[in-house]
């Protein structure tokens, strides 16, 4: 699998100061202790040195030299066989190696962080970037954005169609202005908080007057007549022959008359020519159904036989059309007559009784409107089957093309099935041709800031995560529905690609280089601190109070060519003199007493260390670490705590990750089963397996991701447990690529820190 990550380019911003660099074709990582964009470098089960994706490296950790030699005199690695063997033959080479490391260099010998073990460290390293890139669109008016730059910079066009979006977007606004102003400016691109008012009547209807029809956009006289809107496919009842559109009018106004109505809304003559007449129709779509009698569904003549349901049924506005409408009527052919049916008969006609569509409908009762969010993720999900096949969100969609014919199924727009989406909730958003599904997805969420469906999607982890961009689901596989979960961040902007910005998160630093030596808080005792305190500062201090006090309790020396007086003798010749010293009993017994001392201390200095680590463990310092492959509980714990004889618990987690598996009723505690390794070790892509420790709470989580993830995002609750999201960094393009969803403690986010906006994207395949 080739790198997501581009070559180093003037995008790149390489430390927290926004300089830019450059570096090869590599995963890289904010480091939180330099700041600084860095190399990522993966310890692993079994590093692959022939890899060109990341750069893997065997387990080391960080643990001082003297507590782990210690450790190591009273505890084997594990309780294997071979552990326990080697434990006992080595032991006389450890210890000597442990004494002498505490003659020399004997601070090493102390708890990490002073006396006691006690700590103030108590956050994640933190992710020390944000997002410092430009917005699409914004939730925010006062934001600045492109798409709401294009609105303010359209210049105005000197036509009646323009007066005519004018006044509509000023009775959209609410703005009571006389019906003959002029327009200051065209409405070429709206901002993303779209006005909340609802159209009473269609902005044109077909009106029979005498005994002609004509379409009729006077709003006084439209409010006067009641209709019926009309619900068809194209490509059954035009052809896209000659002449089948006016044979298609034709049996709509025969109908009309069979239905004693006096006007009737059909695109192919009510909606409007130009792209903002069009998007306003877009926008309106749901109060024109909404406001009709009823809606009449025109079918083929051998729709009977059920392939004119199927066809209309497939349509992406097709619910939208009869979800929204008072009454139902349906026809079939050009002559055929007009027959009432219910919302329930039709979706049994239409779409079976065993379907999704079928299970929306006795769901929603009918009932307008429908502001509940189960409701809207069933119909979410429904529509997004119609029509074309749904876009993959990794690929691009294509462009825009314009199509000669009218009518609303041959819209050139990329997001139709949000747009039909829209139309179920209080507020929409204005079409906007060259936007895709996911921005304008984007664009309803913020609007519609009660749902707040982007950031539930963002909590959730579909069976396969798109590359671009990476927050956008449609299932959980922790089988989580989206009003299970409770959002704890905010969309602030979409980007140009598809990348959410948020707000509010709290992040953490993923560390996978080695095990970092942490901080920890014991149980306070007095006794422990003096013995540590004598067997750091007592084995060096007395041998060096015997090295360098001992000569001067020696009896005196005297020398001819010095002025010393001594009662030593001493016998010269020449140039070279013999000098017998004479030791006093009291100075031999004292450098004995000192060096003997000195000594014992150095063989009992291990056993005090080891005493002096011995307490209990309140609190460890948070930390993430990460592992390529599958890691042993025990292993964890012996590259954790190889500073300390007592070790906190760990355990698996019981629902944290989806290869998480509950130990049930083995035994009175809550935890993981004890053979998750062994299951996580059958599978197949054992190259996308990764553990993670968190330190904090004593958990360790297996999960499976493309790349190693940098970055843990707290991001919203479910089921009693917080949603954390694991990204990988795109430092090229200043966001995040979502791996793997964790469910875990909910009370580790008060340990991690507050961060500024950032952008969850995707990467360049």
């Amino acid at each position: 699998m080739s790198l997501p990550f581009m070559s180093g380019g003037p995008n790149c911003r390489d430390d927290i100061n926004l300089r830019k660099h450059t570096h090869k074709k590599q995963q890289r990582y904010m480091d939180p202790d330099t700041g600084q964009c860095t190399e990522l470098v993966v310890q692993a089960m079994k590093p692959d040195s022939g890899t060109d994706r990341v750069k893997q490296v065997r387990i080391t950790d960080q643990t001082r030299r003297t507590p782990k030699l210690v450790v190591s005199l009273f505890r084997p690695k594990t309780c294997a066989t071979i552990d326990v063997l080697v434990f006992i033959l080595l032991w006389p080479f450890r210890f000597f190696v442990c004494s002498i490391y505490l003659l020399f260099r004997p601070l090493h010998g102390l708890p990490k962080r002073g006396m006691g073990g006690s700590i103030n460290v108590t956050e994640y390293p933190p992710y020390l970037i944000s997002y410092w890139g430009h917005l699409w669109a914004a939730r925010s008016q006062k934001e600045h954005s492109v798409f709401q730059e294009g609105g303010e910079h359209s210049k105005p066009a000197p036509s009646r169609s323009v007066s005519v979006v004018h006044s509509l977007t000023r009775l959209l606004n609410r703005r009571e202005k006389r019906e003959d102003d002029l327009p200051s400016t065209t409405p070429g691109v709206t901002s993303i908080l779209e006005s909340t008012a609802h159209n009473f009547y269609p902005r044109r209807l077909v009106i029979l007057r005498g005994d002609v029809w004509e379409v009729c956009d006077n709003h006084d006289e439209i409010a006067r007549h009641p209709y019926f809107a009309v619900s068809y496919c194209q490509s059954d009842m035009l052809k896209f022959e000659i002449g089948k559109e006016k044979e298609f009018i034709k049996s709509i106004r025969s109908a009309a008359s069979l239905c004693e109505m006096k006007a009737y809304w059909l695109d192919l003559e009510c909606m409007g020519n130009t792209d903002d007449e069009k998007r306003l129709d877009v926008y309106q779509l749901a109060d024109t159904y909404r406001g009709a009698e009823f809606t009449l569904v025109a079918l083929p003549s051998n729709a009977q036989s059920g392939g004119g349901w199927r066809s209309w049924s497939d349509r992406v506005w097709t619910l939208s059309e009869i979800m929204l409408s008072r009454e139902l009527r349906y026809i079939m052919g050009s002559e055929g007559p007009v027959k009432t049916v219910s919302l329930r008969e039709l979706a049994n006609l239409a779409y079976g009784h065993d379907s999704e569509e079928a299970a929306v409908v006795n769901a929603c009762g009918g009932i307008d409107p429908m502001y509940r969010l189960e409701h809207l993720t069933l119909l979410k999900a429904v529509i997004w089957h119609r029509g074309n096949p749904s876009q993959v969100p990794e690929k691009a969609p294509p462009k825009a093309q314009p199509r000669p014919s009218k009518g609303i199924d041959n819209l050139s727009y990329q997001a139709d099935k949000v747009y039909a989406l829209m139309g179920f909730f209080e507020h929409r958003i204005m079409p906007f041709p060259s936007e895709s599904e996911l921005q304008a997805l984007a664009r309803l969420s913020m609007t519609n800031d009660e749902y707040r469906m982007a950031e539930r999607m963002l909590s959730m982890l579909p069976n396969k995560i798109p590359s671009k961009p990476s927050w956008y689901a449609d299932d959980d596989q922790y089988k989580a529905q989206f009003w299970d979960i409770e959002p704890e961040v905010q969309v602030a902007g979409v980007t140009d690609g598809g990348a959410l910005v948020l707000d509010g998160c709290r992040a953490a630093s993923i560390r996978w280089k080695d095990f970092p030596e942490v901080h920890v808080r014991t149980t306070e005792s007095g006794l422990r601190q003096l013995v540590a305190k004598i067997a750091v500062f007592g084995i060096p201090g007395f041998y060096a109070f015997a090295v360098q006090w001992i000569p001067w309790l020696f009896s005196k020396i005297s020398r001819d060519s010095s002025n010393v007086s001594a009662s030593a003798s001493e016998s010269c010749q020449g140039n070279e003199c013999a000098v017998n010293v004479t030791i006093s009993p009291a100075a031999l017994i004292l450098a004995v007493v000192l060096f003997g001392w000195a000594t014992v201390l150095l063989i009992l200095g291990p056993f005090m260390i080891a005493y002096s680590i011995s307490g209990c463990i309140l609190f460890t310092q948070p930390y993430l670490i990460g592992v390529k492959g599958a890691m042993k509980l025990d292993e964890a714990s012996h590259y954790l705590y190889r500073a300390w004889l007592s070790r906190p618990r760990l355990m698996y987690t019981t629902s944290g990750s989806v290869l998480a598996q509950h130990a049930g009723r083995e035994g009175d505690i809550r935890e993981g089963k004890k053979t998750q390794y062994d299951a996580v070790k059958e599978l197949e892509n054992q190259d996308e397996l990764y553990t993670l420790i968190d330190t904090s709470t004593g958990t360790l989580y297996y999960f499976t991701a493309k790349r190693p993830p940098t970055v843990c995002l707290f991001t919203g609750r479910e089921g009693g447990l917080g949603r954390f999201v694991l990204c990988s960094e795109n430092c090229t393009a200043n966001e995040l690529q979502k791996e793997t969803v964790l469910r875990m403690p909910t009370q580790i986010h008060r340990f991690m820190r507050s961060c500024g906006w950032l952008a969850i994207g995707g990467m360049e395949e």
